[in-house]
């Protein structure tokens, strides 16, 4: 096998002209130089150089590696300046995939987080639901993928996959304003047991058929969609209420309907995943810690 600081050394011999050339310019002994040709030409299988007087003449062998030879320090002096960088963070992709509503929360504060620091590293956002989204991380589709859970629903994952929580967050009851139930800060699951139901997605429709059920009653669900934005103009609308997170809301809100609290106080557990021994990878570690400080900051408001 060739080893890059043999084919280095020999680029130097054959520009030089001599192995002594070539250890003085390097600052290694000529004995050196002469041994780590020797074994170049034991990986080679061949001799490299011809003696002539007290020169040298390459072999057809040593023309036909010197024709490459440049080439390929090139390309190493490249791989490692590239590497390097990597490692200093001074560039490297994260591909993230992310639900809507932690896409406009906590990825655009972890992006600004990272790229105050590390200009160099660059965010490519995905969206999915979960499962879908531990799916696209299962196929390397994804750096890194960001979930939600609730706490009697988990879904069974990869024991390739890493789980980081990050925050939980509070679900809410959204009413249309003026609704009997939006004067008190805190209803209870009970109360909502006559009203029409907008779901949402398939986990979110599961959660909310479980939490009902174990207050005793099933939900009337008049209407079922994946879009926030849609749920929220139902409510308005007055054709039904709605369970929806408070991250949601935080950043998309209808002007004419009211959230309140549920007074069993429902969360639901927002996490990032990883494939195991990833968060070692450079940028893929920094967009990690950038997101559990915006998860902090977004705690502590």
């Amino acid at each position: 096998m060739l080893e890059s600081r043999h084919i280095r050394t020999f680029l130097k011999v054959v520009q030089a002209g001599s192995y002594s050339a070539a250890a003085q310019e390097l600052g290694y002994t000529q004995p050196a130089i002469t041994q780590q040709m020797k074994a170049l030409e034991r990986a080679v299988g061949m001799p490299l150089f011809i003696r002539v007087g007290r020169g040298l003449r390459l072999t057809e062998a040593g023309t036909e590696l010197a024709r490459h030879a440049e080439s390929i320090v090139d390309d190493l002096t490249t791989a490692h300046r590239r590497l390097r960088a990597l490692a200093k963070l001074e560039a490297g992709t994260v591909r993230l995939c992310s639900f809507p509503s932690a896409s406009a929360t906590l990825v655009p504060t972890m992006v600004a987080r990272l790229l105050a620091d590390h200009p160099g590293v660059r965010v490519e956002l995905h969206e999915a639901e979960p499962p879908e989204s531990l799916h696209r991380l299962e196929r390397g589709e994804s750096d890194i993928a960001l979930t939600f859970d609730y706490r009697d629903l988990e879904t069974e994952v990869s024991a390739e996959l890493v789980k980081i929580p990050l925050l939980d967050d509070l679900l809410t009851v959204v009413l249309p304003t003026g609704h009997p139930l939006s004067r008190p800060h805190v209803v209870r699951l009970t109360d909502l047991t006559d009203e029409r139901w907008i779901a949402g997605c398939p986990r979110c429709r599961a959660n909310l058929l479980h939490m009902c059920a174990e207050e005793g009653f099933v939900p009337d669900i008049v209407f079922t969609t994946d879009d926030n934005l849609a749920v929220q103009g139902l409510v308005a609308a007055g054709v039904g209420v709605a369970m929806m997170p408070e991250l949601v809301l935080s950043v998309l809100r209808h002007p004419k309907v009211t959230a309140r609290m549920v007074s069993c106080r429902p969360t639901r557990q927002i996490s990032a995943y990883v494939l195991s021994d990833h968060e070692r990878v450079p940028a893929i570690g920094l967009a990690i810690r950038e997101l559990k400080a915006a998860a902090t900051a977004r705690v502590g408001c």
